[in-house]
């Protein structure tokens, strides 16, 4: 099949391609900056701000991976509201047989953060234009230059106590990276998932915290945990988005969004995917040391 990646050169985008092109799938890498990607693939340049640029680009595919957000944006609801009209409905002229978009674990009865309510509405804005949608819900993804792993990272790395607000205790399924791309992959192969949203997540449920004590305990390191009376989720997310960039380098917007989804359980409740795409998804200490080898192997390649 002929496949096309949007995000390419992001986190997800680098660990999909490769593993599309050793499936045997020609692959349409899309990217603003073509004259500078150095990825798998064939560099298309798009841009989903730009709806005109999309048909060139999905001409020819059987497949297109939606892997796209703009979480540092202030307006990022509305923004990846539009991209998911636009390419939803330039993936339905250009014929497109389906759509495979990553998205957010959350139960849709409770009131959840904007972050998680936009990567849900983006889901059906796909799907308006006419083309089939698999959807696969994840939680916290964990790999190296992942947003959510690397603030888990250097909290523990920098911070001589584990500081978390008294109600960031809700239950999150942890991924590794390598599991959420054998997924992405092997739905490809499953008519049945034509159409679908299915969650996925690695084989622990645990709190928010726990990903930082266990971590800390991984590196041989004893982590002090601190829960402070912190009575509103807004003020904890503004108060975090001063201190983490400080430490992870990562946008404040960005940090703001996903501080915002950490009262709220992203835990797996239909596991039929299980049955799609068979095997056994790593556990959290495992994703984690995977994470800390990547990011070695990274820093050492740059050295």
């Amino acid at each position: 099949m002929r496949i096309l990646v949007t995000g390419a050169s992001g986190f997800i985008g680098r660990h999909l391609v490769p593993e599309l092109l050793d499936a045997g799938h020609e692959v349409a890498a899309m990217t603003r900056r073509p004259e500078s990607y150095t990825g798998g693939g064939e560099p298309v340049g798009a841009d989903v701000a730009r709806p005109e640029t999309l048909a060139p680009a999905l001409a020819g595919c059987d497949v297109a991976y939606f892997l796209i957000h703009s979480l540092d944006r202030r307006d990022f609801v509305k923004r990846d509201a539009a991209a998911a009209r636009a390419f939803g409905a330039a993936a339905e002229q250009a014929g497109v047989r389906r759509i495979v978009y990553l998205s957010g674990l959350g139960d849709e009865t409770e009131t959840l953060s904007a972050h998680l309510r936009s990567r849900h509405e983006v889901e059906g804005l796909l799907a308006g234009g006419g083309v089939p949608v698999t959807t696969l819900r994840a939680g916290v993804v964990i790999g190296d230059l992942s947003t959510s792993w690397e603030i888990i990272r250097q909290v523990v790395a920098h911070l001589p106590a584990l500081v978390a607000p008294t109600w960031a205790t809700a239950r999150t399924q942890p991924i590794a990276v390598d599991d959420v791309v054998r997924y992405l992959v092997g739905v490809l192969d499953v008519e049945a998932s034509i159409g679908q949203t299915l969650e996925i997540g690695g084989s622990e449920v645990l709190r928010y915290t726990d990903l930082l004590t266990r971590l800390s305990a991984l590196q041989g390191r004893v982590a002090l945990q601190v829960f402070v009376p912190v009575p509103s989720v807004r003020l904890a997310a503004l108060a975090a988005a001063q201190v983490l960039p400080l430490l992870a380098g990562v946008d404040r917007r960005t940090v703001r969004a996903l501080v915002e989804s950490l009262p709220y359980e992203v835990v797996v409740h239909d596991d039929r995917i299980r049955s799609m795409v068979p095997f056994e998804p790593m556990d959290y200490d495992d994703a984690a040391r995977a994470a800390l080898r990547q990011r070695a192997l990274r820093l050492g390649a740059a050295a």
